[in-house]
């Protein structure tokens, strides 16, 4: 009778035994992988190409309280009363911002806007075609670039249109150019005969003779918050524009007493106040 290696049989054994684990293991792993991403419905990687919206309010409030044309008095950094009874200006060249560094670039034919505290449809920026995507902040311009102040009339339509941004006071037909930024309102401080101030900030640079350059970008960061646009959702980005800033600096304390006017007239001053509107934004929400 032949020996039988039991030993060889017994290793045998083994090894088939552990061949079938690993490959039970592996389609284990397999159809976890699979069950995963087919159950990955809370970051689901957008198709290429997928676009959806995105809504930025400008809100416009004096400090802590909401901004009411013709309404309560208010005070200065100098401790002067103001009353706001006009307040317009101009928002272009929109980018949103992402965590990796890049950007949407919102075309430019479609990224100006007038923004004006009595029309409250104009504070609704709305943005649509927006690549589907995760956005962690807004870049965009207060004023209106020397390009399209420079390009023909009949090119500068919608709010650009010298015709219509003259109905709201906002361009200065005399000096081909428009007033980025017009706050007016009253105060027992002013000089003038009649209790008002008007504030009309514009120059872009200058197209035959050189002038200041009052337009001014700004950069916001939604810090933990973010704005996830989807071809079904269509997040509204709530930024805050506060007049009080408009007085108070960085770059100047403005006195009514001292300036009840401030126009192209003043460059030095109506820089002044360009830097403190650069400053006048900030993020409250994303709903």
């Amino acid at each position: 009778m032949r020996n039988i290696d039991v030993g060889c049989f017994g290793t045998l054994y083994i090894m088939k035994k552990i061949n079938l684990i690993l490959r039970g293991i592996a389609v284990a792993i397999s159809l976890f992988a699979f069950i995963s991403c087919d159950d990955n419905t809370d970051n689901p990687v957008p198709e290429p190409g997928q676009k959806g919206s995105l809504t930025i309010e400008f809100d416009n409030v004096v400090g802590d309280k909401n901004l009411v044309l013709n309404g309560p008095s208010n005070l200065n950094a100098v401790g002067e009363d103001f009353v706001i009874t006009k307040f317009n200006y101009f928002i272009s060249n929109i980018k949103l911002l992402r965590k990796d560094g890049t950007s949407h670039v919102v075309p430019q034919d479609s990224s100006y806007f007038l923004v004006m505290e009595d029309k409250k449809e104009s504070q609704l920026v709305k943005l649509p075609n927006v690549p589907v995507g995760e956005y962690s902040g807004v870049e965009f311009m207060v004023g209106v670039d020397s390009l399209r102040n420079t390009l023909p009339v009949e090119k500068r339509t919608g709010v650009l249109d010298p015709g219509g941004s003259m109905e709201d006071g906002m361009y200065w037909a005399w000096n081909s150019g428009y007033i980025f930024m017009k706050l007016e309102g009253t105060s027992s401080k002013a000089t003038s005969s009649n209790g008002k101030f008007y504030y009309h900030i514009g120059l872009f640079g200058g197209y035959d003779v050189k002038t200041v350059n009052n337009t001014r970008v700004v950069k916001l960061d939604f810090g933990t918050l973010k704005a996830n646009v989807t071809t079904e959702k269509s997040p509204e980005v709530h930024l805050f524009a506060d007049v009080q800033k408009v007085f108070n600096g960085p770059g100047t304390n403005v006195s009514i007493a001292a300036f009840n006017s401030i126009m192209s007239q003043q460059p030095v001053k109506s820089q002044e106040i360009a830097n403190n509107y650069a400053r006048m934004f900030s993020v409250d929400h994303i709903h």
